[in-house]
């Protein structure tokens, strides 16, 4: 099994990976597909929206991510700063431009629907593009038609590639093997044990079969870059968040009431706690607001790894560069296997898919620069991971904000603690991870869909506006 770190930790835009990023990719690579078709007709696309996407969409700038993706961006490059002018041009004008010369037609207002019936057997999270000519009838067969599951993190597979491979679909294809393909847990600390490497190093040579060491060194330093900038970012700026629940951005209040009692020499003892929460609520504000951020593993859940990984740069005595690099090889190698094993879908499984998955990741990340051996970065993991199982998502008002934002503080906060009990101990433990990430697919399917990011059930239904 390879799920590269680069596919884990992508850089894109808020304020969400699944239900924003997602459907960008696939207006794209749709946009790709119509640009080879040979027609002498006026050609109009359509969009449908399924299951979450259709119901918490809107709140998730699903159909501005269309939109964005049908116009030639993508979210590794996009700068979410210079591009209003475009979607109001194509407002107007409802046209798109080919790189052939041709035009397609696109009327944002009438060809984006979000269908509130059943989702797509495939996964919650479905769309359907389809293109047509223009003003023909519903019993008209479409030019081109394909369905697309955005399947978390920013993933996104075809209905075909869905049957073929199922969700545990691999970005990236097998051509070359890779020396520690571990699966689960279980057969990475068996690889470790036999090879006498760490975690990290395992993950590094199974990504050097892919990229030179000077260039993985590169990206790695990137992906660092953008996620401690979207902390910076969000700790430099005050104001409201888009849309209905007009919540303050709160990240530079706290910031400053901490540097001043630090001014003051009257801190508490759980100061590291309180800069934990601050960092990443500032990314998850930035994520909120529409900015850059990285998928860690996705945007829902993108504060908590910068969050503790700037813990251990700020707090931690003899922190290094050294240290970023193995942290996010450690945090990648959990991710993948709880990808490979379960989701990490809020859609899917809830918002322990996505927290707890960040979560699990930074605790092994910070265990393993603490100098933990295998066995207690997999005992790290396991704790974080186990005290989120069960978690809902359900965003109220459909907005990536409440309870979003402040849970990604809680979330790094728990891989803190976690990293620190297994620390304690010699990395025997009751529980395995596989154990772990089991319960937690199991608990996913068990869970209702009011509570996988439908905006359905819990605190989007029982919040009452003053």
């Amino acid at each position: 099994m390879f799920i590269s770190i680069f596919d884990l930790f992508k850089i894109g835009i808020g304020p969400s990976s699944s239900h924003t990023m997602g459907p960008m990719v696939a207006a794209s690579r749709f946009l790709g597909s119509v640009e080879k078709l040979s027609l002498d007709k006026p050609v109009q696309i359509r969009v449908s929206f399924y299951g979450s996407l259709a119901f918490t969409g809107k709140g998730h700038a699903s159909d501005r991510a269309v939109i964005l993706g049908l116009l030639g961006f993508e979210p590794a490059t996009i700068d979410p700063d210079n591009v209003e002018n475009q979607i109001e041009n194509l407002n107007k004008s409802k046209q798109i431009a080919l790189k052939n010369g041709a035009h397609v037609v696109f009327d944002p207002q009438e060809d984006i629907i979000f269908d509130y019936g059943p989702p797509l057997e495939g996964h919650p999270n479905g769309m359907i593009f389809e293109a047509r000519s223009e003003g023909g009838g519903e019993d008209e067969a479409p030019y081109l038609k394909e369905t697309y599951y955005s399947v978390g993190g920013g993933f996104v597979v075809s209905e075909e590639e869905l049957r073929e491979q199922g969700l545990k679909q691999k970005s990236q294809p097998q051509i070359k093997k890779i020396p520690y393909p571990f699966e689960n847990a279980d057969e990475m600390l068996r690889m470790a044990e036999e090879s006498g490497l760490s975690i990290a190093q395992m993950k590094k040579e199974n990504e050097l079969t892919r990229i030179n060491s000077k260039e993985l060194a590169t990206q790695i330093k990137k992906i660092w870059s953008v996620m401690n900038a979207s902390i910076d970012r969000g700790l430099d700026k005050k104001g409201v968040l888009p849309g209905e629940l007009n919540v303050k951005r709160r990240a530079q209040e706290i910031m400053e009431q901490l540097q001043n009692e630090e001014r003051k020499n009257s801190q508490t003892h759980h100061i590291c706690n309180e800069w934990l929460s601050v960092y990443a609520m500032a990314v998850n504000e930035e994520n909120a607001a529409g900015g850059q951020i990285v998928t860690a593993p996705t945007n829902g859940a993108a504060g908590v790894v910068p969050a503790v990984l700037r813990y251990y740069l700020d707090f931690v005595p003899g922190a290094n560069e050294e240290g970023i690099e193995i942290f996010l090889l450690t945090a990648a190698a959990i991710g993948g296997i709880i990808k490979n094993n379960a989701s990490i879908s809020g859609a899917e499984v809830g918002c322990q898919g996505e927290v707890g998955s960040a979560s699990a990741m930074a605790a092994a990340g910070l265990c393993a620069v603490f100098g933990g051996t295998p066995m207690q970065i997999e005992n790290a993991a396991e704790i974080a991971l186990e005290h989120h199982l069960g978690m809902t998502c359900d965003p109220v008002a459909g907005l990536v904000q409440v309870p979003c934002i402040e849970r990604n503080g809680l979330g790094a906060v728990k891989a803190v603690t976690a990293a620190s009990l297994a620390l304690r101990g010699d990395g025997t433990h009751v529980i395995s991870l596989d154990s772990c990430i089991e319960t937690m697919r199991q608990t996913g399917l068990d869970m209702s869909d009011k509570y996988k990011e439908t905006s359905q059930g819990g605190l989007a239904v029982n919040f009452v506006e003053c």
